[in-house]
């Protein structure tokens, strides 16, 4: 609003408005006794060779002109259209492209995943190949966690968002992580890790020993390449599949039935 203001003073200064033309009050024969006077124009003005008021209407219509070309100046120069809409409150009849937000955050950035990263660069922090399950496609984020942070020859989780029949966690705003590293079960502790609220169940997965663990599990242990202890959280606290990859150890977790998971562990052959 203070540059529209600067800019409609500047045009009143630089229009050459006409003089205020002399006028005398009158009264004819017949309005003699009215209480409204009439104003008429001098006789001098009257018998001038080119009057006065069209000199004045011409004046007045450049003057317009002069306004309105200024007008449609301002209104072709967006900042300026924008604040005489805002003025005149014009905003539904000046239209404005909208830019989609762009994410404020990484899908999983909450979750002590590690270092975030892209798929072709944690494969080369890492000696194994790094599965995707195809049921669920490429990841939404990728993270690589490395000693000693992490266990021995490092782990990387993929992060999965809205996907078909998967509920999204509104808490974390993931749908399914599904975390790999080198190393194998030892289940002298593993299941000791899992506390009284979980069950755990052996099935196996395209020919690999796995463990289905529903409840609410919080905690897993495994040992890891070097053959070290190593403990690790359940970020999502809810079911896990864990099964042997050919000394990979993948970890599923999600809102997922036994169905569900098994699938998406079979899809990563």
């Amino acid at each position: 609003m203070p540059e529209l203001e600067e800019e409609l003073y500047a045009l009143g200064a630089a229009v050459a408005w006409p003089p205020t033309p002399q006028l005398r009050i009158v009264r004819t024969n017949w309005e003699v006794g009215a209480t409204t006077p009439r104003i008429v124009r001098t006789n001098r003005e009257i018998g001038a060779r080119t009057p006065r008021m069209v000199r004045t209407n011409r004046r007045f219509a450049l003057a317009a002109a002069a306004a309105l070309l200024i007008l449609a100046i301002l209104l072709a120069y967006t900042p300026s259209r924008d604040v005489i809409a805002g003025w005149l409150n014009l905003h539904t009849n000046i239209q404005r492209v909208q830019h989609p937000p762009t994410p404020s955050a990484q899908a999983g950035r909450n979750l002590d995943l590690g270092t975030p990263t892209t798929l072709a660069r944690a494969q080369t922090e890492v000696t194994w190949t790094v599965a995707v399950p195809s049921s669920l496609g490429p990841p939404d984020a990728v993270y690589v966690k490395l000693p000693p942070l992490g266990p021995s020859g490092g782990e990387v989780t993929l992060v999965y968002t809205e996907r078909p029949g998967i509920k999204l966690s509104g808490l974390t705003g993931v749908a399914v992580l599904v975390t790999e590293a080198r190393g194998k079960v030892d289940e002298t502790f593993f299941e000791k890790m899992l506390g009284p609220d979980a069950t755990i169940e052996q099935i196996a997965v395209n020919g690999h020993a796995g463990y289905w663990i529903s409840g609410s599990p919080h905690d897993i242990a495994f040992t890891d390449a070097d053959g070290h202890f190593y403990s690790d959280s359940l970020r999502l606290a809810t079911n896990t599949l864990l099964f042997d990859d050919n000394g990979t150890i993948v970890r599923i977790e999600g809102d997922l039935t036994k169905a569900q998971v098994v699938q998406i562990g079979a899809s990563m052959g």
